[in-house]
């Protein structure tokens, strides 16, 4: 069985998601997708994956991929959040973050978190700009 994931984006995300998408279309295409409803939308008409459609988030959308997450039948979130933008449905989108915290399922809410969990997910090796640079020495005290 494919292991799963979901993808959703903001309506200031979706161009991001679509590109991030783009780029790693072959990988994607290893797995089962889903999103919400405008998200799905974009990813098939752009990009020519298969991705199951759920309701769009304001509808719930957010709510049934928490769902899935809590029962496992979601292995992974991509979640492109607008952080400047206040959403109407926040409090389905705490829920999703919430849930996927508690049942141990990743999620990436931003482009450099979803670099890292896609090449962690296709097995890659990180790429040397996004590894963590090394530690700073502690000051001795005085």
């Amino acid at each position: 069985m494919k292991r799963r994931l979901a993808l959703i984006a903001h309506d200031n995300k979706k161009v991001d998601l679509v590109a991030w998408a783009t780029f790693n279309r072959d990988t994607l295409a290893r797995f089962a997708l889903c999103g919400t409803r405008q998200t799905s939308r974009l990813v098939q008409e752009k990009i020519g994956l298969d991705i199951e459609q759920l309701l769009s988030g304001p509808e719930g959308g957010d709510a049934q991929i928490a769902a899935q997450v809590a029962t496992g039948l979601v292995d992974a979130v991509f979640f492109f959040v607008d952080p400047l933008s206040a959403q109407p449905h926040d409090p389905d989108i705490r829920a999703l973050l919430r849930v996927c915290n508690a049942q141990n399922v990743p999620v990436a809410t931003n482009l450099a978190a979803a670099d890292l969990m896609i090449a962690a997910l296709a097995g890659r090796s990180v790429p040397p700009d996004v590894e963590s640079p090394p530690a700073s020495p502690v000051p001795s005290p005085v």
